[in-house]
């Protein structure tokens, strides 16, 4: 689809604030009856929005505010909200079936299909799907399948790492807010340093540092007396999500590999914020020339309906006993149908869309960094594809994470001028510009100059 194609997709006049302020009388209703009626435990906490209406990479408030997205539900509408291809596919299968017992179904095993159709290397057309609702999910079933393939105990993740917050994925996830008091956590997890470049645990620089911090999976996972004795898997994000919004430097990743090889545990490919298409490729560990044991994936896969799941080589599938994992509601059929849709969509035209993605990822950086140069504020700008990430901090030369209060007044100043833009990182000190594929250059970058605006009137 070309720009012209894209725009109708989405509300034609976003932004547009037609009340006196952000939230707006009719929202702040809603805002406290979900106060009063929901558990704040859920991820937005108390949020100064609410959603009534999506089109594409927009969104409409009760109060008729128009906004850009620059979530996409947190990188799960990948084709847009409410795609005509998609709702036409809503709308077929609603005559045909929606919900059946855990066995084959017609949209199940087409889907199944399909996912090993776009799988990455080592796993494309040589793997088993098992679905789940959820990336948590996906996770704690990668960790069950993995004692039972490989006979070992211990996980090994790292810092930084969000892998959902059920017990075994909360205990790989290191956020302080998903831990504290929530504890004891499973046992056998062990936690390696993420290669942060920009905040390098080693006080190093790349390329200069040779991958020391690659190097020191190795040390722990194949030297005697580091308490890494069981490892059977390694699961990390190709890309850290909650964690900043940061990539793994070139060359990482197969020094990662190689001492899973060496200690004979599996790589898990975490894809669920960054896969789909997100990064520039359908899956963000194909940026690197490795083959993955096994992927868990959700979010972009579903879109507008919830989908998830672990796919697993074929040969390590067939060691899962029969019958050992049920879920009631795993790949209901509509959501099947909708996910279909969602891949169909995301790599036809040869990957068109996932190609584009990368391609506006990189004009993103280039406009971030240009602005950058005359506002402190911003210390890093990095990421691949629609997975970009702006590090906030006080100033450029002490990196010191910009504070709470300062993050908030970004975020409400971008919302009064119709952007929703939300943080993640150690110190929830880092913008995620992460909207729908489907989104225009036009509408993406009126919100990054509104972004950058923002930022430049915070510092005066």
């Amino acid at each position: 689809m070309n720009e012209k194609e894209l725009a109708k997709l989405s509300f034609s006049d976003a932004p547009k604030i037609v009340s006196d302020s952000v939230p707006g009388p009719i929202s702040q209703e809603y805002i406290e009856d979900s106060t009063k009626y929901e558990s704040m435990a859920r991820g937005a906490g108390k949020f100064p929005m609410v959603y009534k209406e999506g089109r594409g990479a927009t969104v409409k408030d009760p109060d008729g505010n128009i906004y850009i997205d620059m979530t996409a539900g947190i990188a799960v509408n990948s084709v847009g909200r409410r795609h005509p291809r998609v709702l036409k596919a809503i709308e077929d299968q609603a005559g045909d079936l929606l919900h059946g017992i855990e066995m084959s179904s017609v949209k199940r095993t087409e889907l199944a299909k399909k996912v090993s159709e776009v799988s990455p290397p080592g796993l494309k057309d040589n793997c088993i799907t098992y679905f789940t609702q959820s990336g948590s999910g996906a996770i704690e079933t990668a960790i069950k399948f993995v004692r039972q393939i490989t006979g070992k105990s211990q996980i090994a993740a790292f810092h930084g790492a969000y892998h959902g917050v059920w017990l075994g994925a909360n205990s790989l996830t290191t956020g302080d807010h998903y831990r504290k008091g929530f504890g004891p956590f499973m046992p056998g997890v062990v936690h390696l340093p993420y290669p942060y470049c920009y905040r390098c645990f080693f006080g190093l620089t790349y390329p200069e540092c040779k991958l020391q911090c690659a190097k020191y999976v190795d040390y722990v996972l194949n030297t005697p007396y580091t308490g890494a004795d069981e490892v059977g898997a390694v699961v990390i994000e190709a890309e850290q999500g909650e964690g900043g919004y940061v990539p793994v430097p070139p060359g990482y990743m197969e020094v990662v590999k190689e001492a899973c090889q060496k200690h004979g545990a599996l790589l898990i490919a975490d894809e669920v914020q960054a896969g789909a298409g997100r990064t520039g490729q359908m899956w963000a560990i194909e940026h690197y020339n490795v083959e993955p044991d096994i992927i868990t994936w959700g979010k972009g896969m579903g879109g507008d309906l919830p989908i998830a799941g672990i796919t697993i080589r074929r040969d390590l599938a067939e060691k899962v006993p029969e019958r050992s994992q049920p879920n009631t509601w795993a790949a209901n059929s509509m959501s099947c149908a909708v996910s279909i849709t969602n891949i169909e969509i995301l790599t036809e035209n040869n990957k068109a869309l996932i190609k584009r993605a990368g391609e506006l990822g990189e004009k993103i950086k280039q406009q971030l960094n240009e602005g950058a140069k005359n506002i402190e504020t911003i210390g890093e700008v990095r990421g691949m594809g629609l997975m970009v990430g702006i590090e906030m901090v006080e100033d450029k030369e002490s990196k010191k994470p910009l504070g709470e209060d300062q993050m908030n007044k970004l975020i409400f100043e971008m919302l009064n001028r119709g952007v929703i833009m939300v943080p993640c990182g150690r110190n929830e000190n880092v913008f995620r510009i992460m909207p729908s594929l489907t989104i225009t250059e036009d509408l993406v970058f009126k919100a990054t100059d509104i972004f950058l605006d923002c930022a430049k009137k915070l510092e005066k």
